[in-house]
């Protein structure tokens, strides 16, 4: 099926030269979008000292961004598809430029967390307009390739992040974690300048929804900060249970109009596709486990173990070596036998990641996060492109904007209800140990010190009679006993995705390949 543009057939004479500068281009672009979800990670300790952010502040400087994100994917790879893909690209790709500035300049976490949301919504264009421009770019014969190079590039962002993270705090500061994008932006930007073709989407119907994308835009952000602040403010607080009302009521109303609506933001038979479900379970539970994993184990490894952003980041090397050497060969497998068998592959590993780590102590043998981390660089490459791959084949490719858009939706939906939900697991945990540790009744103090690694230490010597090396020692056991604990969270939410994308494959089978009619594969 062509794609109905309103650029010059991608086959005219000097296109396969531009396809390229292109796609190098495009690549940066959706590269910097993706390094900023996790690059944050390992900057988090000098963050912490440098600003006194509490491990709360710390979560939402990067559940932030993914609240952003979630609020607006739908929405630009809508407005993408209907009023230019480059427009669009080229809008979202300056104001994250001038966010990462901002960010990189913020004195307070207040500042930084408010840069953050503006560059994950800049970022909501990043992922979505980048896709459908390398897809419109290139002939069906390597629109397979380049796809597949792109979210391989794309998967290297993710894994690299925290690697780079750490030798860009350790050599020159936590603020330049942002300010590297500015650069970069100009460099892309330059390279998509005399390269990427404008196209749209010119068969929508009646142009964009705006009462289903104020509706989704509202509702889906209100459950991302109820389960970010509901361990903050008390899970039965009026201030938490207001959130999740007004979100339930948001997206119940947004399923009404939809309905009804002539030209749907999100077409509900996309569900009955098995393609599509099987990419959103995978990318929910993708980013569950990564997002929850990169931000617990810099803490764990800098606070419990003694590590600089240097050693940090080459802690993390495996995963990120693992990751970016296999993504290719993932590419050509995916290609010959489809995505269902890598994914079931990926979560499988992700399973034996999650149950390694759940054996993370003060003094736990290295041996077993370094095989943590390399059964993660595995599963990471066995899933990323294979979900992309799944949601792409689900619909026409005029609406490829709108597949990357929701799935990258249900992806962002995992990193930061996951990480919210390890959040509350790890202190609630860290809280009980401290508390049976010390043989007393919890209470503010031993909530403060589960949720501030930075003032743990200085509290348990201030409320106890202990040394100033016993109550570091028993600081390092109460953080990784909490660790622990949402470690268990990522090995359950791995078990089902694996449970859940068996039985889509087994029922894909009994089908007979009935989907094959209406263009869904898994």
């Amino acid at each position: 099926m062509t794609s109905s543009t309103t650029a010059a057939p991608a086959t005219a004479p000097s296109a396969p030269d531009r396809r390229w500068w292109a796609f190098v281009g495009v690549s940066l672009i959706s590269f910097l979008g993706c390094i900023d979800l996790t690059i944050v990670n390992t900057a988090a300790p000098q963050i912490q000292a440098d600003l006194g952010a509490s491990v709360t502040d710390l979560q939402l400087i990067v559940n932030m961004f993914l609240v952003a994100l979630s609020m607006f994917m739908v929405t630009m790879g809508r407005l993408a598809d209907s009023y230019g893909r480059r427009r669009v690209l080229y809008t979202g790709t300056v104001v994250f430029g001038l966010a990462s500035l901002g960010a990189g300049f913020a004195e307070t976490t207040g500042w930084l967390i408010a840069f953050r949301f503006l560059q994950g919504a800049a970022g909501a264009i990043l992922y979505t307009s980048t896709g459908a421009i390398v897809q419109h770019a290139f002939p069906p014969e390597q629109r397979g390739r380049a796809i597949g190079a792109l979210y391989g590039v794309n998967g290297v962002g993710l894994a690299i992040g925290p690697l780079l993270g750490g030798v860009v705090v350790s050599a020159a500061g936590w603020h330049w974690v942002f300010w590297l994008n500015v650069p970069l932006v100009v460099l892309a930007l330059a390279l998509c300048s005399f390269s990427v073709r404008e196209s749209r989407n010119e068969e929508s119907a009646t142009g964009v929804d705006w009462p289903g994308l104020v509706l989704l835009s509202l509702g889906i952000p209100a459950v991302v900060l109820a389960f970010t602040l509901g361990g903050t403010w008390g899970w039965s607080s009026g201030r938490t249970l207001g959130l999740l009302a007004f979100a339930v009521l948001a997206l119940v109303a947004f399923g009404v109009v939809e309905r009804r609506a002539a030209d749907p933001i999100v077409s509900f038979g996309l569900f009955r596709r098995r393609a599509f479900l099987a990419a959103i379970v995978a990318d929910f539970a993708l980013a569950c486990f990564y997002a929850t994993v990169l931000f617990l184990l810099p803490l764990y490894l800098a606070e419990v173990r003694g590590y600089g952003g240097y050693a940090t980041g080459a802690m993390l090397l495996p995963c990120t070596a693992v990751m970016a050497a296999l993504s290719p060969f993932v590419g050509r497998l995916t290609d010959r036998f489809g995505p269902r068998r890598l994914l079931l592959t990926g979560f499988a590993l992700f399973t034996v990641s999650a149950l390694l780590f759940t054996r993370l102590t003060a003094d736990a043998p290295l041996a077993v996060i370094v095989a943590g981390l390399v059964a993660m660089g595995l599963a990471w490459a066995c899933v990323l492109g294979p979900a992309t791959v799944s949601a792409l084949s689900s619909v026409p490719e005029r609406q490829a904007g709108l597949a990357m858009g929701s799935s990258w939706t249900f992806h962002n939906l995992g990193g930061a209800i996951g990480l919210a939900v390890g959040i509350v697991l790890y202190r609630v945990q860290a809280d009980a140990y401290l508390t049976s540790a010390l043989a007393e009744k919890g209470g503010a103090w031993t909530r403060d010190a589960a949720a501030d690694p930075e003032r743990a230490t200085a509290l348990l010597s201030e409320h106890t009679s202990l040394g100033s090396a016993e109550a570091a020692d028993l600081f390092r056991r109460m953080f990784a006993h909490g660790t622990q604990a949402a470690m268990w969270l990522v090995a359950a939410t791995s078990v089902a995705a694996l449970l859940a994308l068996g039985w889509i494959s087994l029922a894909e089978r009994r089908r007979g390949g009935a989907d094959a009619a209406d263009g869904a594969v898994v």
